[in-house]
């Protein structure tokens, strides 16, 4: 599930954006200012961000111009929310590293529009392409799991896991790759919430029988495979 931080200082249309990209698959965080943004994207960084270009303190073009600047949130995908309609205005946008620019007021068709747009360039596993791996089915777009006729209930982190883990498969991934695939950052976050994290996804895995699908590579880390023997989940 993409998560999405929303930076927008009239509660009102923050409001209204977020209960669309609830409805429409996606988590959201709300911040009004640019130092609440810039606190929520210091404690994890979202798949994409919604940037008002007014906003009390800081502008959202100098936000956005900030964030391409440092290496940590230099990839961050940003698109615009404004009500500056010009042309020179838009490519003071797009100039300050704004992946796209939308011109309020807009629809909730166009703003899901342009945001699967740009996490179609930015992160192409994020989308509605729906997974299968042996018995295991995962569709992005319903956010729902399910193996051998069996529906599989996941928390968030443990459905972005999964959805990782089905879409390279067979392959070794290390802790610290997976904090930074699946977290998208991990300056806050200990290597041992991978463990927390896989321990949870192979509970949810059992009542569909596809725990031992994911086997701990001793001293390397954790792969999914399509075959796996029961020992392998230890």
């Amino acid at each position: 599930m993409p998560t999405v931080l929303v930076v927008e200082d009239e509660a009102a249309i923050a409001e209204l954006i977020a209960l669309n990209l609830r409805h429409a698959g996606f988590e959201v965080t709300l911040a009004e200012t640019a130092d609440q943004a810039s606190a929520a994207i210091a404690a994890e960084l979202p798949d994409l961000v919604l940037l008002d270009w007014m906003l009390p303190g800081q502008s959202g073009v100098a936000l956005a111009r900030q964030w391409r600047a440092e290496e940590r949130t230099k990839p961050l995908p940003i698109i615009m929310l404004t009500a500056r309609a010009d042309e020179a205005d838009k490519v003071v946008g797009l100039d300050a590293g704004a992946d796209d620019y939308l011109t309020k007021p807009f629809s909730t068709q166009e703003l899901l529009a342009r945001i699967r747009a740009v996490l179609r360039r930015r992160m192409p596993e994020a989308l509605d392409t729906v997974v299968e791996l042996a018995a295991l089915t995962l569709d992005p777009g319903t956010r729902r799991v399910s193996g051998q006729g069996v529906e599989v209930k996941l928390g968030p982190t443990e459905f972005r896991l999964l959805h990782f883990f089905m879409t390279h498969p067979e392959r070794v991934h290390s802790r610290s790759q997976l904090l930074d695939r699946v977290w998208g950052d991990h300056v806050f976050i200990e290597e041992r919430t991978v463990d927390v994290h896989v321990k949870r996804l192979r509970e949810a895995l059992l009542p569909a029988g596809c725990a031992a699908m994911i086997e701990t590579v001793r001293g390397a880390g954790y792969r999914m495979t399509r075959q796996a023997s029961a020992s392998s989940a230890a």
